[in-house]
């Protein structure tokens, strides 16, 4: 969403899904984002719009965004315009053997030998984040993710929602998870980029926390708990304020009060724009009951501190759907009452329950596909098995790479 704006809760929507570049044949990644854009706008631009969709670089040069061109009204058309936009850069791609691979972290890249920034408009943004940072690990370099922004029109919104969505970050990985491998390797964790985005700001704790935000209600409270210290830590490295903007907060949630939205930064790109858009559409329907105050109110919701929050996400960074709930206070925020269940017994609750109104053909298909089959990463497993060869993840990621091309999922 690149404009501001003045609407109030879910009354418009921003989706940004990032893809990875990589060759068409060796699916090694290909740092070649500035060409696509340059293609399309004669330049080298960081963003190029184009009707519905906008086109945007990252961080990293093998990188590129598609992204809503501002708040869209409904999420229905939008499977169908990120699909047909990321045909429209595979055939820019195709010229140079190259194409876009899906999932939220390349399976074999090496991003200390492999990794460039993005060296056009907005490089010192980047060549900052690098000096302090260093960029070069997993936890920079190799990261795609879908990104939601919802809106709020005054403080009491802010809070209401800021309230609904820190509890249900902890339940995104195990829906959305889709990076189960890293340097060659199955890790045993199903999502390893939510595992390195934890730490990846570690030279400045306060830019990520703890990931789950902190129960801030009002822009006056999210000033002082989370903006204003994580400016001062990092004030000392970076005397030109280069870095001092809402921009620097890395938590799963961010609150952007320039635009009056909170992006959701902790959902897995998946396979196939159906697949994502199935994803926010659960996530949005969750959200809207949870505001409305459907199971309990915002005022309990607002008291749940970090720790139970972060014990959850904890537990589904590494099982995703298999993560055991077995917090009866925090299970009652989604109607349950007593219990263990695993998160995915927990999803296919609040997805059967769900209002479809505004959902996108096929999404709650896909989302049977997700609850039934396991998560992106249990399937990427499934397919490539626990010591794969590198032949055998070309195959597989190949294979992602076709699901990304015709948007349909991995069954």
């Amino acid at each position: 969403m690149t404009e501001p704006v003045s609407l109030s809760l879910f009354e418009g929507f921003g989706v940004e899904l990032e893809y990875m570049i990589v060759d068409s044949k060796t699916l090694n990644v290909r740092p070649i984002a500035d060409h696509v854009l340059h293609h399309v706008a004669g330049r080298y631009e960081s963003e190029v719009e184009r009707g519905p969709l906008a086109w945007s670089n990252e961080l990293a040069l093998h990188v590129l965004e598609l992204k809503t061109n501002g708040p869209a009204g409904t999420l229905s058309p939008l499977a169908a315009q990120f699909h047909s936009d990321a045909c429209d850069v595979n055939r820019i791609l195709a010229s140079e053997g190259a194409r876009l691979m899906p999932t939220a972290m390349h399976p074999w890249m090496d991003p200390h030998t492999e990794m460039q920034l993005w060296p056009h408009e907005h490089s010192p943004f980047y060549e900052t984040f690098d000096r302090i940072f260093d960029c070069r690990g997993h936890g920079w370099a190799n990261l795609q993710s879908m990104h939601i922004n919802l809106p709020f029109a005054a403080d009491d919104e802010f809070g209401r929602l800021h309230a609904a969505i820190r509890l249900l970050l902890p339940l995104l990985p195990a829906l959305a998870a889709s990076s189960p491998l890293m340097d060659s390797q199955a890790t045993g964790r199903l999502d390893n980029r939510l595992h390195v985005y934890r730490s990846n700001a570690r030279r400045i704790p306060s830019v990520t926390g703890r990931v789950i935000p902190e129960p801030a209600y009002t822009r006056g409270d999210y000033d002082r708990q989370i903006f204003q210290p994580m400016y001062a830590d990092i004030a000392p490295l970076d005397p030109e304020g280069i870095l001092q903007d809402e921009f620097l907060n890395a938590r799963g949630a961010i609150a952007r009060f320039c635009r009056n939205t909170i992006e959701i930064r902790v959902i897995d790109v998946q396979e196939c724009p159906q697949a994502d858009l199935a994803i926010c559409a659960a996530v949005v329907s969750v959200l809207r009951r949870m505001v409305s105050e459907t199971w309990t109110s915002s005022t309990d919701q607002k008291s749940v501190p970090i720790e139970p929050l972060e014990r959850v996400l904890l537990a589904t960074i590494d099982t995703a759907d298999g993560a055991v709930i077995d917090d009866a206070e925090y299970l009652r925020h989604f109607g349950i009452a007593g219990g263990s269940p695993s998160a995915s017994e927990l999803w296919q609750h609040l997805v059967e329950t769900a209002p479809t109104d505004d959902w996108p053909p096929g999404a709650r298909d896909a989302l049977q596909v997700i609850l039934s089959k396991g998560c992106l990463s249990r399937r990427i497993l499934g397919r490539a098995g626990p010591e794969p060869s590198h032949d055998e993840l070309r195959t597989v990621y190949a294979e992602l790479c076709d699901c990304l091309a015709h948007n349909e999922l991995l069954s």
